[in-house]
């Protein structure tokens, strides 16, 4: 069994171990590379079908190839798609002339929150990975919040030899991160071997990409000329500027994903 293979049966395992502890869960799904693997891996993991609704908050500023993107996705793979806006917020004006972190806990996180209280979900599967992000380094595979969402970083079970606190109170949820374990590289060497479609941001256009995806105002492109695959291996290697270099919200607050996953962000 090579590395991806040890990687892609750890996760197959924690969606179906998700899948047996909770009678309602909703996975996340942001139109990004994580979370379109992750949907590849549900795929997997329940035989082509997947037994649990497909969870997209959109902010309306999403970049519009996403949107046709996701679209057309969730036609060909037959997903059970949940579209949820903040709508209030949206009436509101909320957008990121306000501030992003206040943009992004109203649009998203609130949202998100709205989402879990609607539709009763005691688990959220997300694509999430520890290298992508300094707060998301702490959390745990199996992660739960409380009835507002909001995450006890400071107060976290151990999680060894896969035992997994699946235990919570009534009213509160727990986040499943399946590719926790997995990295950058990882990912995409795994699109490449599974030849998962995405959406072409990712690739270079006129010696720019994204290598991160999000709201079309804070999101910024990098300079690249790599438009295949392999050649985004290769300048990953190579690099030495974050990930998500390109969002603007990480720039606003040096503690700025930590204060927003607090309460609730994905």
């Amino acid at each position: 069994m090579d590395h991806l293979d040890q990687l892609e049966a750890q996760s197959i395992f924690i969606l179906r171990e998700a899948y047996k502890k909770f009678g309602k869960l909703g996975m996340l799904w942001s139109i990004g590379k994580d979370s379109t693997v992750l949907l590849w891996l549900a795929k997997k993991a329940f035989f082509g079908y997947c037994p649990f609704p497909f969870i997209h908050v959109d902010t309306t500023y999403k970049i519009p190839e996403m949107i046709t993107y996701r679209n057309k996705i969730a036609e060909e793979y037959n997903l059970d798609l949940i579209v949820h806006k903040n709508e209030e917020a949206l009436r509101q004006g909320m957008g990121p002339e306000h501030g992003r972190l206040v943009c992004c806990k109203a649009l998203k996180s609130d949202g998100l929150q709205q989402v879990v209280t609607n539709y009763e979900f005691e688990g959220l599967i997300l694509g999430i990975r520890r290298d992508e992000e300094g707060s998301r380094s702490k959390e745990r595979v199996f992660s739960e919040r409380n009835k507002d969402s909001e995450w006890d970083y400071t107060n976290q079970p151990p999680e060894l030899w896969d035992q997994f606190k699946t235990d919570f109170p009534k009213g509160n949820h727990i986040r499943v991160h399946p590719i926790l374990h997995w990295n950058e590289i990882d990912i995409w060497a795994y699109i490449k071997r599974e030849n998962i479609p995405l959406v072409d941001l990712y690739f270079a256009k006129n010696g720019k990409r994204y290598r991160s995806l999000g709201c079309a105002p804070c999101t910024g492109k990098i300079d690249s000329n790599a438009v295949t695959i392999d050649e985004i291996i290769e300048e990953l290697k190579n690099t030495q500027v974050s990930e998500r270099a390109g969002r603007a919200q990480d720039q606003e607050d040096a503690y700025a994903m930590q204060k927003l996953r607090k309460d609730g962000y994905m």
